[in-house]
C-alpha cells in the first residue's frame, strides 16, 4: 500500500507542475468558452452520446472555435432553462393589494454537437497520446478484462475519445487504433469509471463529472506505474485539465477512493496472475 502512497503524491506534484506550463494557460483560454452544464445535462449527453467529451452548440462551435458541424451529424439533444416572470396583484399581511413579481422556469430541448461531429481549426491540449508497446499487452488487456466487472468491446471511435463507459449498456467500450500503452491506460480509466461510478452500486456514482474524471484517470495512472508503465505525458495533463483549480481540490478529496480502487485492481490482476 505504501508504493500505491507514493504513486499518488508523485501524480499530485505532476499535476501541480503542469499548471506552470504555457500550453495550460492556452488551454484553459479555449476550454473557458465552452458552458458549463448541469449534471442532469451531462447524464442527458451521456446516455445518447458516451463517448462525447466537449459539446457546443452549432453556432456556439463555428464563432467560438472556428469549428463546423459535419454535415449529416445527429445532434445531442439537451434542456435549456427559460426564466419567465409576471407581475400579480396579491393582498399583503394588513389585507392591503400591491404587486407582487412571479418568477418561473421552463424548459426546452435544444441541439448540442460533440467535438468528434465538427471539423475546422484543431483544439488546444495538454495530453499526450501514449505510443510506447506493452510487454505481453495481450495477456495483460485478457487479465484486465477478467477484472472488469463490466464487458469490454474495441471498436473504432470517431473524434478524440480513446474509450468510454456506456451508462445505458453497463459497458466499455475502447478504441481499436490505440498504441498498445493507450489502450491499457485507457482501459483501466474505463474499468475504473465502472467500478466506481456505476449510477446504481458505484460507491461515487454521485459524483460530479470533473471528480469522476479525475479519479478514473487517477487510478488509471497509479495501476500503470504498479504495472511500470509510465503515462505521466498523458495523464497529468487529463487530471489538470479536470481539475477545478489549482489546489487539485478534486484530486486530493479523492485520494483515499483512488488508492483503494487501485489496490482493487492491482490485487484482481496478482490473482489472474
Amino acid at each position: 500500500m505504501k508504493n500505491i502512497e507514493e504513486i499518488t503524491e508523485k501524480l499530485e506534484q505532476g499535476v501541480l507542475e503542469v499548471f506552470q506550463g504555457d500550453n495550460f494557460k492556452k488551454y484553459l483560454e479555449v476550454m473557458g468558452r465552452f458552458h458549463k452544464y448541469s449534471s442532469n445535462n451531462c447524464l442527458l449527453i451521456a446516455m445518447q452520446k458516451p463517448e462525447a467529451t466537449l459539446v457546443a452548440g452549432f453556432k456556439s462551435w463555428q464563432a467560438n472555435f472556428k469549428r463546423n458541424v459535419k454535415k449529416g451529424e445527429k445532434s445531442i439533444k439537451i434542456l435549456a432553462p427559460i426564466p419567465h416572470k409576471f407581475e400579480k396583484e396579491v393582498k399583503n399581511e394588513n389585507g392591503e393589494k400591491e404587486i407582487q413579481e412571479i418568477k418561473y422556469t421552463t424548459f426546452r430541448a435544444i441541439s448540442v454537437f460533440d467535438v468528434s461531429q465538427t471539423e475546422g481549426e484543431e483544439l488546444p491540449t495538454i495530453c499526450k497520446k501514449l505510443t510506447g508497446e506493452v510487454e505481453d499487452f495481450q495477456g495483460l488487456v485478457e487479465k484486465l478484462e477478467n477484472v472488469s466487472p463490466v464487458p469490454v468491446s474495441y471498436e473504432v471511435i470517431d473524434g478524440a475519445a480513446s474509450g468510454f463507459y456506456s451508462h445505458a449498456t453497463n459497458s466499455i467500450t475502447v478504441s481499436s487504433e490505440l498504441s498498445e500503452q493507450q489502450t491499457v491506460k485507457t482501459l483501466i480509466h474505463e474499468i475504473a469509471h465502472s467500478i466506481l461510478h456505476n449510477k446504481e452500486t458505484g460507491a461515487e456514482k454521485d459524483a460530479d463529472k470533473r471528480t469522476k474524471e479525475v479519479q478514473a484517470e487517477s487510478v488509471a495512472y497509479t495501476v500503470c506505474s504498479w504495472l511500470g508503465l509510465d503515462t505521466s505525458d498523458y495523464s497529468f495533463g487529463y487530471v489538470a485539465s479536470w481539475s477545478k483549480g489549482r489546489e487539485v481540490k478534486e484530486l486530493q478529496e479523492s485520494m483515499d477512493i483512488i488508492r483503494k480502487t487501485a489496490n482493487e485492481i492491482i490485487e484482481g490482476l496478482e490473482g489472474a496472475a
